[in-house]
């Protein structure tokens, strides 16, 4: 895959010259060193969602020499419903855009959000996702759905990245405007390899991982399975 030059430069300006500076110090977010990821050849970010800053947030963290390589999942009805709109996300965010409610056709012509980002996959880029599928409540997090394991389970050899974000629930939550000051943080753990091929025994060990990293971090769960 070849490093496109103007996009790869775009995002690292943005990313790491002027968005980090503005989050880490003007709205409190505190960094881990992320340089291990350059280690790996592809992953899948995974991460709790509670703020409309949680991808912005994971892609200043990302290092800069591999931020081209490294598309968000997001919905094609928000952020490309107008061909201008998805323009500028493909390019200033790098969005791989999935529509949440495919249509007859779009299974059909294998235009749904499995095949794009399995697609996507085997193109080379790395992935970042949000398993509860929507911003929640304010530092709880939701049950997880099993686009993830699916996803894993089709391509073994694939890990995924743990992200745990403490904090993010208290700026720009849903429904919220105006962005404010606070702590928050995000926690990586190391890219892990499923134990299984399995989807439904990947899901139990991404649920695990995450309860135990809810217990470490002090995150609520919600048990509600709706």
């Amino acid at each position: 895959m070849e490093k496109p030059f103007l996009k790869s430069l775009c995002l690292r300006v943005i990313y790491r010259g002027i968005c980090r500076p503005i989050l880490k110090f003007f709205v409190g977010i505190q960094y881990p060193d992320c340089s291990f990821l350059k280690d790996e050849k592809q992953f899948v970010i995974i991460s709790n969602h509670n703020s409309h800053l949680d991808t912005l947030s994971l892609l200043t963290a990302i290092p800069s020499d591999i931020l081209w390589k490294v598309r968000p999942v997001a919905a094609a009805d928000y952020f490309g419903n107008t061909s201008l709109k998805a323009k500028f996300s493909n390019f200033f965010i790098n969005t791989l855009l999935i529509n949440r409610r495919p249509k007859k056709d779009d299974v059909a012509n294998k235009n749904n959000a499995m095949d794009k980002m399995l697609e996507a996959i085997d193109e080379g880029y790395s992935l970042i996702l949000f398993p509860e599928g929507s911003r929640g409540e304010p530092e709880q997090m939701s049950k997880m759905k099993s686009g993830i394991a699916r996803l894993l389970a089709q391509r073994p050899g694939l890990k995924y990245v743990p992200v745990f974000m403490t904090g993010m629930g208290t700026s720009l939550p849903k429904g919220g405007v105006v962005p404010l000051p606070y702590n928050a943080t995000l926690h990586f753990d190391k890219p892990t390899l499923p134990d299984s091929d399995d989807s439904y025994a990947i899901m139990e060990q991404i649920e695990k991982h995450y309860a135990e990293m809810s217990e470490k971090y002090g995150i609520k769960e919600d048990d509600d399975d709706d």
